[in-house]
């Protein structure tokens, strides 16, 4: 096999008019200089004759296949989008044939081929030979389930879920393709972490295509990836153009193999048409992995067939010529491949026949199990029930019901703890009983306990577990994604919740989608805390509540602890859930001392929470997502509150008390909109006919509005006046303090609108 430079370097200049002697300069490092690799005839001739037959078979399946696509969404039995591979046949054939049962891989939008190759290799004995065997029903009923999976049909892998972008199937190691460009590449990185801390031995592959490399995503998962030396294999199935956008137009570093110098790894270039150069090199490099190695970039330069989606070339629309397409398909490896193995002895032309045979067989037997009559139309008794068409959308909580829950009545004696320290006390008390749990974020690990004290002494006890990352929330979230994926129970830390949004794809689309969207296959233990920092200061890019952001995406469950007892019982449980769970806390509540069970123990004279003694299960009681608590009883008014809100709330209302306004005072804790208590809210409203939210949110970011219309449509008959919604100015947070305390909700505020809804006054 022979290895080279890709190209020759460039040299960099000024513009003519200011180009002058640079003033005294040297190199400052050394490149990892990416190698172009390609096979000769006797390298073709080496590889053992039932992988190359194998190869073959794989290629000609996935051909097959991704005809029979396009023939049944030209009848209308394909609903969606198809993203045809072919002409990357040789890619997923090779790269899949050199990785193992232990290894895994992510995809994109057009993976048909690397979930195929992925899901037989795993199904089929690896004696079996397709020049002398008929297929095993494992590789007849995994081609069938994956064409139902992109049918539409429930026996597809995920049940129709996902169809053609969204292919997974956990056991043959395929974490999950993903519609979104390079949204899966941090997911990978998080898969690779956990086979690294979990010692599974694995490698990762990250299938893209080119116009990935031009997502932040990406850029961040290599940072990730070097950096922490993990065993990602970042796949570039570069076809030259995203849709009609070539890499030319798209890419300033048109050889896309040179981006990973950046990042200090490998990368290797190779053609999509060259299957021995392909095998060669995922050999090579899952092998350094194994041995302990970090991460590389493959650039494989391919070309599709057909134009982004459907039958019809890229000519015909005008952004590639017929010619340049012709230039391509006579390197096609299913033109050229057949008949090296021909001219090498590996097959005769009869078995290259029957291996295509087989192929087709296999094929047309998935679409007659799949469609009936002429012109096909989809089995009526395939398609998945209405029933079940919410089933996954996050876990049906069974992992919950054995925890032992406690209410602050339940002790009989308390010590004073910060909120801060509550956080760092029970995320240690997780890590010394779980060595699968680890925090994620930005500077968590430094200071000795976080920029803010919540990992409070936990770097100094597990180095290796409470992990700083660069600014890339986007990147780490994502890590945390495929971290839980696979078996990890990662703890997220975003700094301030505005920088959400910077992740907001991995936070929502990805994060809060893939049970779903993936049929149901995959549990998602995470937890993010993050840090509202309203009336503090911090302005509008720093002070956002999020919490009406989050309650948009039904995947993800919402607590937000008011105190430090709340915050062990709640924490908890998010942490025996199987689905992602945000913490919402409140910059001004890490200060508060609040009374916590004895055995959570005081802070030492250094200010770290100590150590939980592993016998003691007083760090461990759980508080129930959904259920509410009475903060103060009252008989006028229903106020419903959350978080920082929950203290000052109640002094007005006992403020008022003295008036002879009697608001009852209700915390959510729980705030995700499938989990708040409307039980205990129906049974305050019988007493006091009245309701009002109160939040520091802004308007436009609140709840209140959401719980007000789920209040009237509920309890409509107990209402004897319109629910009131209180929120701070629909604006950015000002940093002024004047500016920020007339755009906040202030006491006086509050407690005139209370006063006025008790005695239905304000409408």
């Amino acid at each position: 096999m022979r290895a080279s430079t890709s190209r020759a370097s460039r040299s960099i200049g000024l513009r003519a008019e200011r180009r002058r002697p640079l003033m005294n300069h040297e190199p400052i490092g050394t490149l990892i200089e990416p190698q172009l690799v390609t096979s000769t005839t006797d390298d073709l001739a080496a590889i053992p004759p039932l992988l190359a037959r194998r190869m073959l078979f794989t290629m000609q399946t996935i051909n097959a296949f991704e005809r029979a696509v396009i023939d049944l969404k030209g009848h209308n039995c394909v609903w969606g989008p198809i993203h045809i591979s072919i002409g990357q046949e040789a890619i997923a054939a090779a790269s899949v044939a050199a990785l193992d049962t232990r290894d895994k891989i992510t995809g994109s939008h057009r993976a048909h081929h690397i979930t195929l190759a992925k899901i037989l290799e795993y199904v089929l004995p690896g004696d079996w030979d397709p020049a002398a065997h008929d297929l095993p029903d494992g590789g007849t009923d995994a081609v069938y389930r994956t064409l139902a999976e992109i049918m539409g049909l429930a026996p597809g892998w995920c049940g129709g879920r996902g169809g053609s972008m969204h292919l997974r199937h956990r056991d043959a190691g395929v974490l999950g393709t993903n519609a979104i460009v390079a949204g899966g590449v941090p997911l990978s990185v998080g898969a690779a972490l956990a086979e690294r801390r979990l010692g599974g031995g694995g490698v990762v592959a990250a299938f893209m295509g080119d116009g990935a490399v031009n997502q932040g995503a990406f850029h961040e998962a290599c940072n990730l990836a070097s950096l922490w030396k993990l065993p990602v294999i970042f796949v570039v199935e570069n076809n030259q153009y995203a849709v009609a956008t070539s890499v030319h137009d798209a890419t300033a570093a048109t050889e896309l193999v040179e981006l990973a110098a950046a990042y200090e790894m490998p990368s290797y270039q190779v053609y999509g048409y060259d299957v021995a150069a392909i095998h060669s090199t995922f050999s090579t490099v899952a092998s350094s992995m194994r041995d302990g190695g970090g991460p590389a970039l493959v650039e494989a330069k391919c070309y599709r067939h057909f134009h982004h989606g459907g039958d019809q070339p890229g000519s015909r629309y005008g952004y590639r010529g017929s010619e340049e397409e012709a230039e391509w398909l006579s390197r096609d490896a299913l033109s050229v491949y057949p008949k090296s193995l021909a001219d090498a002895g590996v097959a005769t032309a009869d078995q290259i026949g029957r291996i295509g045979s087989v192929a087709q067989t296999a094929v047309d037997a998935a679409v007659e199990r799949c469609t009936t009559g002429d012109p096909p139309t989809v089995r009526p008794e395939l398609w998945p029930g209405a029933e079940t068409v919410s089933v996954g959308v996050r876990g049906d909580g069974a992992e919950l019901a054995p925890l032992r829950y406690a209410e602050r009545d339940d002790f009989g004696a308390f010590t004073s703890i910060k909120y801060s320290d509550a956080i760092a006390a029970v995320t240690g008390r997780w890590m010394e009983r779980d060595d699968a749990v680890i925090v994620i974020g930005e500077e968590v690990a430094n200071f000795g306990g976080g920029a803010y004290g919540a990992t409070k002494g936990l770097p100094a006890r597990y180095p290796d577990r409470v992990m700083n990352t660069p600014i890339s929330e986007g990147g780490f979230a994502g890590v945390g994604l495929g971290a839980a994926m696979n078996g990890l129970r990662p703890v997220i830390e975003i700094m301030f919740p505005d920088f959400t949004l910077v992740a907001a794809d991995q936070i929502f689309n990805q994060i809060g989608k893939a049970r779903h969207m993936y049929g149901n296959t995959t549990d998602l233990p995470l937890v993010l805390r993050t840090r509202v920092a309203t009336g503090c200061g911090y302005g509008g890019q720093h002070s956002m509540d999020p919490v009406g952001l989050y309650a948009l995406f039904p995947g993800w469950r919402i607590v937000a602890p008011a105190d430090a007892f709340d915050y062990v019982g709640l924490f908890n449980t998010a942490m025996h859930s199987l689905d992602p769970v945000l913490i919402l806390e409140h910059h001004a509540l890490y200060g508060e001392a609040g009374a916590v069970p004895t055995a959570c123990d005081a802070p030492t004279a250094s200010g770290a929470p100590t150590a939980q003694k592993s016998d003691s299960a007083d760090l461990d009681y759980c508080i129930p997502f959904g259920k509410a608590r009475i903060v103060r009883p009252g008989t006028e008014l229903t106020a419903i509150v959350y978080g920082s809100m929950v203290a000052r709330v109640a002094a007005i209302a006992d403020t008022l008390a003295t008036e002879g306004v009697e608001v009852e005072v209700i915390d959510l804790r729980t705030l995700d909109l499938a989990s708040i208590d409307f039980d205990a809210i129906g049974r305050s409203l019988t007493k006091t006919g009245a309701i009002a939210t109160v939040e520091q949110a802004a308007g436009g970011q609140a709840i209140g509005a959401r719980i007000a219309a789920q209040v009237t449509e509920r309890f409509f008959d107990a209402l004897d006046a319109p629910p009131g919604v209180i929120t701070a100015m629909d604006v950015p947070n000002p940093v002024s303090r004047a500016l920020e305390s007339a755009a906040m909700i202030g006491d006086d505020e509050i407690r005139e609108l209370l006063r006025a809804m008790a005695r239905r006054t304000w409408k």
